[in-house]
């Protein structure tokens, strides 16, 4: 190795504010994959990183080492166009679950790469691991196997996928590098280029209740996001949505999965499906099988009112090892030990719903983790939540409160009455899709 390469060369240069090369690059993604960088040299470049910034060519860079640090999957043998999607996350985001069987029902396919909550946001592998049997780990083989076989496959992270990422994620998050930009371009395009698709799109969210909540920042990610994708050969649109309360009624585990059965059965909400068609109709026009928005739309609602998505997802289902009748029959889920509606005291309007509270209210459920080694319970959580907007009697109720104990329950309840305002004056609720970018 070049002295130019060794780690505390390549430290100095980006401390010194200078522009990486491929081959530093390339020292320090390799060093994340093969131990040949200690965890305090990884993480001395990464606060460089953090606190230097770093060009468009430079995460181009970072992000392809990142990408064939690992082994990129090749779905060559799906003849079909291969779409994918990704959120920064949200609280009661459930859109994947259900916007995927609608896309594969289409005709695209989609082999998605899906993550696990942590913090506010709860993750896709979560909701799934709630359908008894749901197996996420597949191997790299069985996954391209059932892409080409079904046209839609749902997992995590293999150990094959980016492995400089899973290293280089843990350390942000124990040094304070998490909010940049180029590592979080670098680390969501790794994952997701690996995986071997065609087109991405990107919900990237602003607002209360996302990553980033100013609108200025998260649209500087979605330009950074699609400009290095798109620079890669893999076209990516981000669309931009509004985090300002819960999405859709339901925030767990479970009860986010009974609801997006409930989508593909035509019963979604309002502010959820609106969001699921604006990704949807993105999928299929950037796989080139419709003309325009409009055309995208209706072939979506078509899945739907046809029974083709929900037997997308009932086949995924069985595919990776769950029971397919949960499709047909939610009871089917985990079920907590106690379910009680929670009435309201007064009449009046709902003017606001928090969502980091109502998010803050599911983690003391149990149905999240604030740390990657805690267990999530799969059947607490909150579901029949008002929206803003909503007009409400008095003792009405608020939502309902899925708990396995009354202290957790009790503890739950304080923290969701503290997140809903209700007022004399009706709020109409603001819109949720702002701007597609790329």
């Amino acid at each position: 190795m070049s002295t130019a390469l060794f780690p505390q060369h390549v430290i100095a240069r980006k401390r010194d504010g200078f522009e990486l090369g491929r081959a530093e690059i390339e020292a320090f993604t390799r060093g994340a994959t093969d131990g040949s960088w200690a965890d305090y040299q990884l993480s001395a470049l990464l606060m460089a990183i953090y606190l230097k910034g770093m060009t468009p060519a430079e995460t181009v860079l970072l992000t392809e080492g990142m990408l064939r640090s690992g082994t990129v999957a090749d779905l060559s043998s799906v003849k079909a166009r291969k779409a994918d999607k990704h959120s920064t996350g949200g609280v009661g985001d459930k859109v994947s679950l259900h916007v995927a069987p609608m896309v594969a029902a289409c005709g695209v396919a989609v082999p998605m790469i899906s993550g696990r909550g942590l913090g506010h946001t709860g993750g896709t592998l979560d909701k799934l691991e709630s359908i008894p049997g749901f197996r996420v780990g597949l191997s790299m083989d069985a996954y391209i196997k059932q892409v080409r076989d079904i046209g839609l496959c749902l997992i995590g992270q293999t150990s094959e996928l980016a492995p400089a990422d899973r290293k280089l994620y843990s350390l942000r998050d124990v040094t304070a590098t998490v909010e940049c930009i180029p590592l979080i371009c670098a680390s969501i395009l790794s994952k997701k280029l690996a995986s071997g698709i065609d087109v991405l799109v990107l919900d990237v969210k602003f607002g209360r209740g996302a990553f980033m909540k100013e609108k200025a920042r998260a649209r500087e990610l979605a330009v950074a996001l699609t400009t290095v994708a798109n620079s890669m050969g893999t076209p990516t649109r981000a669309v931009l949505t509004s985090m300002d309360e819960p999405l859709g009624h339901a925030v767990g585990n479970a009860v986010e999965v009974a609801e997006s059965i409930a989508c593909l059965k035509g019963a979604g909400a309002r502010d959820l499906m609106e969001v699921t068609f604006a990704i949807g109709e993105q999928m299929l026009l950037l796989a080139g099988c419709t003309k325009d928005r409009a055309e995208a739309r209706a072939r979506l609602e078509a899945t739907l009112s046809s029974g083709a998505a929900l037997g997308k997802f009932r086949e995924m289902v069985a595919a990776q090892g769950g029971d397919p009748a949960v499709a047909d029959d939610v009871t089917l889920l985990p079920k907590a030990g106690i379910i009680r509606d929670m009435p309201g005291e007064k009449a009046g309007f709902v003017v606001d719903v928090d969502p980091m509270g109502v998010a803050l209210a599911a983690l003391q459920l149990g149905a999240g983790r604030t740390r990657a080694e805690d267990p999530v319970d799969p059947a607490v959580g909150i579901d029949r939540l008002v929206k803003v907007g909503d007009r409400l009697e008095a003792g009405a109720p608020l939502y309902r409160i899925h708990a396995n104990s009354e202290r957790a329950l009790g503890e739950a309840n304080e923290l969701m009455r503290k997140a809903i305002v209700i007022g004399e004056t009706r709020r109409a609720p603001g819109p949720l899709v702002d701007e597609i970018i790329g």
